[in-house]
């Protein structure tokens, strides 16, 4: 049975640009070939286990050619394989999708075409710029900057066009394309601009006009991928910008936390404007059948001490599963690691009676030792043996219950290799030893700590650090916009 194709377009660099198809195609994939200009939060969507091809092309530099492009995409289809051919942009504007296709018509492989959002749209918006404007221009041009194509631009109709001008691919033609419009009667005042890595955390604005611009750039150094912009709307962009604006901006920020609780975290760090990547270093998985904890849950206790958010829902699952009615812990008082912890506890109507000040697994412990009794320790398989240490200092009798195991994630990072990274966020000294192990030390950036056992977790590779003030998301946020802040001044 044959496959199908889908060229996927998927927008310049914001994840939150991607269409909601082209996320529903990257979910259920075998395999995704991929461009080299996709960005990085884009990447993170795909699933662990999907095969990934890389086929990567840049300015200059094209590691596969475009007729082995279109071999890859034929054999993985007709091997019965469901391929998303996943490219920057839009896939048919100078993306050479409509190439792509020609020869899986020929072989009768079925195919859709997604369409993404271009970043001929998409930096121009994100760098202040509207490309129409009712008193300035009523219409817009797309052109590739690749001047040795033939036919190559008519100068003389694009500068007599009262439109904005958008050039593609054309920072290794900038002193060209201004100075083919001088000779072509454009004034040498009208205003250009460049937005290089628009939608991104490397975002820069380069505003001048065609005479100034190619100097302007050089200065800067600026360089692929970017889009040149020629028209009056340039001159908006001091006025309108915002996208540098956010708290975060500028911010390339990883998230390590597991897959199922990575969402929430990110979302509140791309409403303040930052780019987040979501790498989940490890991946928790409930151990089942599980008779220790079914036979546990039959004794008396005084005290069940749940350590993380994932523990509290491997819980409740547990309980749902085998139809443990939660009435018949009357009288067992509740007792969380932290803030995140108990909050997790109070979506499901569990108000725990105790909550160290500090988040480690010897503060909980402290803790439980002050109140007396026999404890339940459901929790991780690999659990900090802080925790029951400080129950064994002080006398105390319990059980330590493995709820779910958790598993390194494997999935190949080569994607990532070339994305600085500003800040590292964990929330537990698993996912900082999982992300070493994942990337072996070579993604830097500095560690942001939920608390102090996690800090030192990451001291130990040699990570510069940082921690909360309280063992919380909303505290982390907090110190990465106060960092941010700090930068800035």
């Amino acid at each position: 049975m044959t496959g199908t194709v889908y060229l996927v377009g998927a927008g310049p660099s914001d994840g939150g640009l991607f269409t909601l198809k082209g996320l529903e195609l990257l979910q259920k994939a075998d395999v995704v070939v991929y461009d080299a200009l996709i960005g990085l939060e884009v990447m993170a969507l795909i699933p662990e286990k999907t095969r990934k091809i890389n086929v990567g092309k840049r300015s200059g530099n094209h590691t596969v050619p475009q007729e082995e492009i279109n071999q890859i995409l034929l054999r993985e289809a007709q091997a019965g394989n469901e391929v998303v051919r996943l490219k920057g942009g839009d896939p048919f504007l100078f993306g050479r999708g409509g190439e792509e296709l020609e020869l899986l018509a020929e072989h009768d492989v079925p195919f859709q075409v997604v369409p993404g959002v271009t970043s001929a749209l998409a930096a121009p918006a994100y760098g202040g710029i509207p490309v129409t404007h009712r008193d300035y221009c009523s219409s817009i041009h797309i052109i590739t900057g690749h001047t040795n194509r033939s036919p190559g631009p008519n100068y003389k109709a694009l500068a007599e066009m009262d439109g904005t001008l958008i050039f593609l691919m054309g920072m290794s033609s900038l002193n060209e394309i201004c100075n083919n419009l001088r000779k072509a009667g454009m004034r040498p005042s009208m205003p250009a601009a460049i937005i290089e890595q628009g939608t991104s955390a490397r975002q820069r604005r380069i505003i001048g006009t065609i005479t100034t611009l190619p100097d302007l750039a050089k200065e800067a150094g600026a360089a692929a991928p970017a889009v040149i912009i020629v028209g009056q709307v340039c001159a908006l962009s001091e006025r309108f910008a915002w996208a540098e604006k956010r708290p975060l901006a500028g911010k390339r920020i990883l998230v390590t936390r597991p897959q199922v609780r990575a969402s929430a975290m990110a979302a509140s760090l791309r409403s303040y404007g930052a780019e987040v990547v979501e790498l989940p270093s490890i991946t928790p998985e409930p151990i089942h059948p599980n008779p220790a904890l079914e036979a546990a849950l039959q004794e008396k206790y005084d005290w069940l001490a749940l350590t993380s958010p994932t523990g509290v829902e491997m819980l409740l699952e547990h309980f749902k599963r085998t139809s443990f009615d939660i009435r018949n812990l009357h009288g067992v008082r509740l007792a969380a690691i932290g803030s995140a912890t108990a909050e997790r506890m109070k979506e499901f109507g569990l108000i725990p009676d105790l909550v160290p000040e500090t988040y480690s697994g010897a503060a909980l412990g402290k803790a439980l030792a002050a109140q007396g009794g026999r404890v339940l320790l459901a929790r991780a398989k690999e659990g900090s043996l802080e925790l029951t240490e400080a129950l064994e200092k002080a006398g105390m009798e319990y059980s330590d219950i493995p709820l779910y195991r958790t598993f390194l994630a494997e999935e190949d990072i080569s994607w990532l290799k070339d994305g600085s990274i500003d800040y590292i966020t964990f929330t537990s000294a698993s996912t900082v030893h999982g992300f070493m192990q994942r990337t072996k030390g070579r993604i830097h950036g500095l560690a942001v700590c939920i608390g102090k056992a996690t800090e030192q977790a990451a001291q130990s590779y040699g990570m510069e650090t940082v921690t909360a003030k309280t063992a919380s998301i909303a505290s982390m946020t907090e110190l990465l916009l106060s960092l941010s802040q700090k930068e800035k001044c």
